[in-house]
């Protein structure tokens, strides 16, 4: 992985990070908290190959590397495709916190892990759809 003096010669955060191999790792270790995560495990399947196999396509994507994921799937319209889950602000932070911690797991170096958490964090700001009832939240 690149550290900010080579940020200028790369074009994406996907070569950034080394590609695929970095992907497959990242979304490993980001699952492997969600499996474990009290307020995540109510709104994903028990088995997590597909959306796994879903979310590496997409961040590749997401990234500047191919487009896996509309090539597949279309385009990716993430927020109409999980309004079917209650995505609540605990959710949201649990997602985050998950991922930051897969970020770190995979050592992925600064800058580009604030780039790629900040992008991130946007995402799942836009994906909340409910609020927490016993917070007397709104969104």
């Amino acid at each position: 992985m690149k550290g900010l003096e080579e940020m200028n010669d790369v074009r994406s955060i996907y070569e950034a990070i080394g590609g695929e191999e970095t992907i497959d790792r990242l979304v490993e270790a980001f699952y492997a908290r969600v499996a474990k995560h009290p307020d995540l495990i109510p709104i994903f399947p028990d088995d997590f190959t597909e959306v796994a196999r879903k979310q590496k396509q997409f961040l590749t994507q997401f990234f500047g590397g191919p487009p896996l994921y509309i090539q597949e799937h279309g385009h990716p319209m993430m927020r109409k495709r999980h309004l079917r889950f209650p995505i609540t602000p605990v959710r949201r932070d649990a997602w985050l916190k998950c991922m930051q911690g897969a970020l770190e797991e995979v050592q992925i170096d600064e800058p580009v892990r604030s780039a790629i958490f900040e992008r991130l964090a946007l995402t799942a700001n836009h994906m909340m759809n409910t609020p927490d009832p016993e917070k007397g939240e709104s969104l």
